[in-house]
């Protein structure tokens, strides 16, 4: 990726109930006792967004106080550049192939009315500021105050772990998860699983 740009992983963690699949004709029935097993039980419904921003050097020494309403350009002139923004999407496509191409994930390019919606189809960016994660978003009251954070009757609990001493000594890629492993058999979770798949709550895990 070009310099000055910021990769920026999403997982958005929602409790839904499980709504089983039996208008399939070709399932066993095996197949359909599962699927009337798990009717209506609760889960965790995951839903992972990568985004990748083009900033500029300018950019990285902002504070958060930072206000852009003191700019004539919301956008900076960098940034306006075709050129620079021509070699962002070529590294942007580069970058998808490579991650495409290890068979492990698989990326799928958001398309513009995907991100800003439609007059029918709200967008992830509604979506998010609403904290909705169905087709219907209604319009709600936010509350950002000092001591308390709200959209309509949903309130917000924020945590941050920016501290190094907050952080382990040492961090692995997985480690073992004892409830669900053998003496035979190992169920390898994330390091990130206490805050992710883990948390029996609706929670977005940025990073």
């Amino acid at each position: 990726m070009p310099n000055y740009s910021i990769i920026h992983k999403q997982d958005i963690f929602i409790t839904e109930k499980y709504r089983p699949d039996t208008g399939k004709d070709d399932l066993s029935f095996l197949s359909r006792s599962f699927e009337r097993h798990f009717n209506e039980r609760p889960y965790l419904n995951h839903t992972c967004y990568l985004f990748l921003t083009k900033t500029t050097k300018e950019r990285s020494r902002q504070q958060s106080n930072w206000n852009t309403l003191c700019r004539k350009f919301l956008v900076p002139k960098e940034i306006q550049d075709k050129e620079t923004m021509e070699r962002f999407m070529e590294s942007v496509g580069q970058f998808e192939s490579i991650v495409n191409d290890g068979g492990l994930v698989r990326l799928e390019r958001l398309t513009t009315e995907e991100i800003t919606g439609t007059e029918n189809e709200p967008g992830i960016i509604e979506r998010y500021l609403t904290l909705s994660t169905d087709g219907s978003v209604m319009l709600q009251d936010m509350q950002l105050n000092p001591d308390e954070m709200r959209i309509g009757d949903k309130r917000l609990c924020l945590h941050t772990l920016s501290d190094l001493d907050d952080l382990p000594g040492k961090v692995r890629t997985d480690g073992r998860y004892e409830r669900l492993s053998t003496d035979r058999s190992d169920c390898r979770l994330s390091y990130a699983s206490p805050v992710g798949i883990m948390l029996p709550c609706d929670h977005i895990y940025n990073q």
